[in-house]
Formats: structure tokens, sequence, C-alpha cells
């Protein structure tokens, strides 16, 4: 977050470091893998990101590691029983750690891919982290209720999930934006992959959820 809010009015900055799939191929810039994940367009794309992350990733941080999160009312407290599903605090934090930067990682697959001749492409953000996050949370606990502020009514963590998943892929085929769609998409499967890794049984627990 420091580094993104130093780097908003540093063209010097942003030109080094954000990601061009261009000078990666052609000129070995694959610090730009990770470095573009700690810069931010404006104030309100870091602030976007950093909202999702506190929330979703507050929530998925303390059931990974054997606490239970009210979305509610924030309150937490360490879980009875059914700790089969739970990894302790430290091994919480390292999950937390490999699906946050992971999946920033995997979120530029795609991009890389279609741009990787095009001198003219360049992004940054953290989106496709946060994005990775905020799916790894909505598989581990698909019948959370999310209150969102451009949704006026609770919805399940599953069904909007998938209505991301749909408009990500419709804005992505529309193509003409400035925001990349495919990278949202590339993170939100890292980390339903991810959370399918190192515990199946989440996929299972999902699809019951959704039908019964």
């Amino acid at each position: 977050m420091i580094i993104s809010l130093v780097a908003l009015n540093n063209e010097q900055i942003l030109g080094r470091y954000m990601f061009i799939p261009y000078e990666v191929k052609h000129h070995n810039r694959y610090d730009r893998f990770i470095s573009h994940m700690f810069l931010h367009a404006d104030m309100a794309h870091l602030a976007f990101n950093m909202f999702s992350l506190y929330f979703l990733g507050s929530m998925f941080l303390t059931q990974i590691g054997g606490t239970y999160y009210n979305p509610s009312n924030g309150d937490t407290f360490i879980l009875d029983g059914g700790l089969m599903y739970t990894y302790g605090n430290v091994m919480g934090q390292v999950h937390f750690f490999i699906l946050y930067i992971a999946g920033g990682l995997f979120a530029t697959i795609i991009p890389f891919t279609r741009h990787k001749d095009n001198p003219h492409y360049k992004s940054l953000g953290a989106s496709g982290a946060v994005s990775a996050v905020i799916f790894a949370a909505i598989l581990w606990n698909p019948t959370m209720e999310l209150q969102l502020l451009f949704i006026p009514i609770p919805i399940k963590a599953w069904l909007f999930g998938l209505l991301y998943l749909a408009f990500e892929y419709f804005m992505d085929r529309r193509g003409g934006g400035r925001i990349a769609h495919d990278a949202h998409i590339g993170g939100a499967l890292f980390g339903i992959l991810y959370v399918l890794i190192i515990n199946i049984d989440k996929g299972k627990e999902f699809i019951q959820a959704i039908f019964g």
C-alpha cells in the first residue's frame, strides 16, 4: 500500500515496474511479473482493492487459521470443533501469502500470452491477487452472505462468484476498456484451484451448497 501511494504521482516508478509483457519477453524483465502488484493507477483503484482484500481476506485468513469470522459484525472466536479444515495461525498465514503472491503471478498468464509482442500494452495493480483471495474465500464459505455497495441486498457468496465471472468474461470478450478483465479471471481461477489443492472437500461442499 505504501509503495502504491509513493508511486501514484511518480511516472518513473510506474514506467519501470508496471507489467509490460513485451519487456518481459524481449528484455528479460521478469521482475515485472511481481512488481506491478504493488502499483495502482489511482486512489480509487487502490482503495477498491484494499477494501476487498481487508473484508474477504480477513474472513478467509481467520477461517483457514482455525477461527470463525462473522462478516456481519466482525466478531471472531476460536472454533471448538471441526478443525479438520483449518491449519492453525502460522500455516494459515503461509497459505494466505502463497495464495496472494501466486494468484497475482497466475493472473498475468493470459495477458502475457496475449500481449507479449505488443510494446504498447501496460497494466498494473493487485486486482489479480485480490481476485484469487476473494474466490478462495467464496469456495471456502459459499453460503456466506455478502452486502456489496453496488448490490443493495445481501447475496450468497457462490452466486456473487458466478455473476462476477460471467461479467468479467463478457467484458473481456467485449474488449475496448482499460481494465484487465482477463487478469481478474486468471486470479479467480487460481483462488479456486488453490483451495481445491489444499482441501478437495471444499469443492464438494460448494457443489452441495448450490444444488443441495
